[in-house]
């Protein structure tokens, strides 16, 4: 007696493929264009020499031109940036603050914040200005 096998063909659906590979484009695009830090939309002040430093460890304090503060891109006040450099500083002690003003802001805004900075004694600031 003789068996016959047959042997079936094994066949991938290639019909759904072009949609997997577009949803996955899609999220690859979206993905990509988030954006998780936050900034303020300023005119950035010209130096003459600049140092670069790391972004890591970083609280940034941007203030725009009519004197408005923000933390890390978060609309604030003196008292919160105050209570924010705290918690930096207890959380990583050696976290830079970056100071981050309009070209047009006057100097009296800036130096609020430059007050809040030396009551804490806080001593890791930068200025952040654009490479000319």
């Amino acid at each position: 007696m003789k068996l016959l096998l047959k042997r079936k063909s094994f066949f991938i659906p290639l019909n759904s493929m072009s949609d997997v590979a577009f949803l996955l484009l899609i999220f690859i695009m979206l993905v990509a264009l988030m954006n998780y830090r936050k900034e303020v939309k300023i005119e950035y002040p010209e130096g003459e020499r600049a140092k670069k430093v790391s972004a890591e460890k970083n609280l940034e304090i941007w203030i725009d031109r009519s004197g408005g503060l923000y933390l890390n891109g978060d609309f604030c006040g003196l008292d919160a940036i105050e209570s924010g450099i705290i918690e930096a500083y207890r959380s990583a002690p050696d976290t830079r603050v970056h100071i981050i003003a309009d070209r047009d802001t006057p100097f009296k805004n800036v130096h609020q914040v430059l007050d809040v900075l030396q009551i804490l004694q806080y001593r890791v600031v930068s200025f952040v200005v654009k490479d000319s």
